[in-house]
């Protein structure tokens, strides 16, 4: 006897179909009849209804779903929102960068007219270090002296 001799052998997936159904009703046919009667039913007024109302089911299924995608377009991760403020953030910064550009610029000028400028060399000298030529007189302002705290006559908790 050959092991697998009990096993049908079927030549298209209809016959394979039919022959599971064909079981199923010699099993428990009228049964399962009965039920699959049963819930079609139940289920025809709620099929019929939702046919019915196909196209409204329609209508509020695409405005959800352009709703959900303007505000993702609108307040998601990347959406405009956080667009705007990225924007605002890079001219913000572009703008820093020409005022720290033209800073360096002018240290550029500073650096090179103490290099080679004699003139400036003596003015630079003259601020820092308070030199003067005979017959001038350096005005050096009293250093400010720290406030004297105030009195505070409150009670002490």
């Amino acid at each position: 006897m050959k092991p697998f001799s009990k096993i049908a052998k079927f030549s298209r997936p209809e016959d394979r179909l039919r022959a599971l159904v064909d079981r199923a009703m010699v099993d428990r046919g009228p049964q399962a009849e009965a039920f699959a009667a049963s819930w079609i039913e139940r289920a025809r007024p709620l099929a019929s209804r939702v046919y019915a109302l196909r196209r409204r089911i329609a209508t509020v299924a695409v405005t959800v779903l352009a709703a959900s995608l303007f505000v993702h377009v609108m307040f998601g991760a990347n959406g405009m929102v956080v667009y705007k403020q990225k924007r605002a953030e890079y001219e913000a910064l572009r703008k820093q960068i020409v005022v720290e550009q033209q800073e360096n610029d002018r240290y550029t000028q500073q650096i090179q007219g103490l290099k080679s400028d004699q003139k400036a060399i003596e003015k630079e000298a003259r601020e820092q270090l308070g030199y003067a030529k005979p017959g001038e007189y350096v005005y050096v302002p009293p250093s400010p002296t720290k406030a004297a705290a105030p009195a505070n006559h409150s009670a002490k908790k």
